[in-house]
């Protein structure tokens, strides 16, 4: 009894939560893989035109079926998408390779020390103080 209870209140959940139908909520409840089924959840949260389980389904497929999200590099985790043009392409090259791709996804990685605010010499606007003021260039400036 106590587990039927609990799955109710599930589906009341869903329901209320994201706005969807019974019988949605039910296939939503009853998806195979979790890691899916919170992806599935998030679309049917975040994205207006994704109302029912189906839509959101579609795509999940989609996107898995899109190149640009086939995995690129096992050891980091970049996806064809996030190729860098200016090396081999992933971010195992982040520490060797200065294009504009590996400071944009410099983000994603806790041991990176590119600050896309900050002088690239002397660090100043950086971090979280987008108003310190570099000093490199002054000396040329001035004998100018």
């Amino acid at each position: 009894m106590p587990k039927h209870h609990a799955r109710k209140k599930a589906l009341a959940g869903l329901k209320n939560e994201l706005g969807i139908k019974h019988a949605c909520a039910i296939a939503l409840l009853d998806h195979a893989d979790a890691d899916e089924r919170e992806t599935l959840r998030e679309y049917l949260a975040t994205y207006v035109d994704i109302n029912t389980y189906k839509e959101a389904v579609d795509y999940l497929a989609q996107e898995k079926n899109d190149p640009r999200n086939q995995l690129l590099c096992d050891r980091c985790g970049w996806t064809n998408g996030m190729v860098c043009p200016e090396c081999p392409g992933c971010g195992c090259y982040n520490d060797q390779c200065s294009g504009w791709r590996h400071h944009e996804y410099a983000d994603d990685d806790p041991d990176s020390d590119y600050d896309p605010n900050a002088c690239e010499e002397c660090g100043a606007g950086g971090g979280g103080d987008p108003y310190g003021e570099c000093c490199c260039y002054e000396d040329e400036e001035e004998a100018a």
